[in-house]
């Protein structure tokens, strides 16, 4: 299983990571961060809770992170192709221009907009995990699971 999050801006405040996504994070196989983790020690921090971490930089980022992140990132998993970018544009013909501009991919996973979104159509994925931190105009802070289930990809919301 792996763990997908996205726009923890974190350091804020009292800001931190809630109880149920550490779980999550430490149980993962391996973890998905789309963008807007804020600052480098964020991104350590997800390190010491899984060693896998793959991660592309967001819009606020700090310099340090631009630097080291790329913007869009491709991944294998069971043997399909997933991409990860921050910000997918307007919901006005997002899955259409995301297959476009990742036309090898099976899925695409994004966030920017902090709103949980699963979309899929003739095979293929877009899926925003949300925030587990800044939950802004969704029900609830959350962030995902993507399994593998008979060679498909099957993404999954965790309300936090």
């Amino acid at each position: 299983m792996i763990a997908i999050v996205a726009d923890t801006h974190m350091p804020k405040g009292r800001r931190r990571l809630p109880e149920r996504c550490i779980e999550i994070l430490t149980c993962a196989e391996a973890v998905i961060h789309a963008g807007d983790l804020t600052s480098a020690s964020v991104l350590e921090e997800l390190k010491v809770l899984c060693t896998t971490v793959h991660a592309v930089c967001g819009n606020i980022d700090e310099l340090s992170l631009q630097r080291s992140l790329p913007s869009t990132l491709e991944i294998e998993h069971c043997g399909r192709t997933i991409a990860i970018t921050h910000d997918a544009g307007a919901t006005q013909g997002r899955l259409a221009r995301l297959r476009s501009r990742f036309p090898q991919a099976d899925a695409v996973i994004f966030a920017h907009s902090h709103l949980p979104l699963h979309e899929e159509k003739n095979g293929f994925q877009i899926f925003n995990p949300g925030s587990p931190t800044e939950r802004r105009r969704a029900p609830r802070c959350s962030m995902g699971l993507l399994s593998c289930e008979n060679g498909r990809l099957v993404f999954e919301h965790v309300w936090l």
